[in-house]
């Protein structure tokens, strides 16, 4: 009987992402050959699991889970928008995110851990990929639990909010809804990003220095334009979407209702898509077919 090291159970998931105890229950099996080891699995898995391991997943969904003061965002990646509305895809999204506000999972490798009828949520997934064919892959999450109230608000299945609030339910559901449409990155001026203030103000100062005024007019026209920025961005400051006469924070204030926190999430934020030249590929297909022929 072969020895089934460490290694020889990374390289056959790399090669199939089954998980981990059916690669070692199969090159057991197969008794170390690599590659009986990995027909077993696309028997058990079907041929599809390995082959979609590798592809992008910038499509998928945003699900919320709420109960009291514990809840959890969580957003699961597929490669097509047509999978994101699979019942199954949905189903497998749903107990997630459910997991995540339930278990408090450390991070995306301590969810796949958790038991998930009767076997492990990376096995149910590696399933799911089997049968629909598409890589899938929970991509991030956040958990809340504490003394504040929490309410969250889903435009579609691509974006998804979740805010902590102390006071009136309503509001707080229509800052969640503001939040989707405006998009603030922070929920005070004081609370924007250092980097994102370095980026803008190195625009500014680009932009300034077109104009040839003085130097002091320059520092003034690039601290407006920070200034500017910063209330746009904060959720506070931005001008309330049900009402452009006041700003998000005089509407809290008359509802006796204060924001301590929020989470957005975007399906495929800052995920790089794949382009497809499909000319490109009908062509390589054809030439390919022509020297078969030849």
């Amino acid at each position: 009987m072969a020895a089934i090291t460490a290694a020889m159970v990374g390289e056959l998931r790399a090669k199939t992402d089954a998980p981990m105890m059916e690669c070692k229950k199969a090159l057991t099996e197969a008794d170390g050959d690599m590659a009986r080891a990995e027909e077993i699995l696309r028997v058990k898995l079907g041929s599809k699991a390995g082959k979609a391991a590798s592809r992008v997943t910038a499509e998928g969904i945003v699900a919320a889970s709420i109960n009291g003061t514990t809840g959890a965002l969580l957003e699961v990646n597929c490669e097509t928008d047509f999978v994101s509305k699979n019942d199954d895809f949905l189903a497998f999204t749903d107990a997630c995110v459910k997991l995540v506000a339930e278990k408090n999972p450390a991070d995306v490798a301590a969810l796949l851990a958790l038991p998930m009828n009767g076997q492990t949520v990376d096995e149910v997934r590696s399933a799911l990929i089997g049968k629909i064919g598409e890589n899938i892959m929970p991509r991030r999450f956040k958990r809340f639990a504490g003394s504040n109230k929490l309410v969250s608000y889903l435009h579609g299945t691509r974006i998804g909010v979740v805010v902590e609030f102390e006071g009136d339910d309503t509001a707080a559901k229509d800052v969640a809804m503001h939040i989707a449409a405006m998009k603030p990155v922070a929920l005070s001026m004081a609370d924007v990003p250092a980097e994102a203030i370095a980026v803008e103000r190195s625009v500014a100062v680009q932009k300034a220095a077109e104009s040839g005024k003085p130097p002091e007019i320059v520092e003034k026209m690039v601290e407006g334009s920070i200034q500017k920025y910063l209330k746009e961005v904060s959720l506070l400051n931005q001008t309330f979407v049900k009402n452009d006469k006041q700003t998000v924070e005089q509407m809290l204030k008359a509802a006796n209702t204060a924001i301590k926190g929020f989470t957005m999430f975007v399906v495929g934020e800052g995920i790089e898509k794949r382009q497809d030249d499909f000319a490109a590929e009908v062509a390589a297909q054809v030439a390919a077919a022509s020297k078969a022929t030849a």
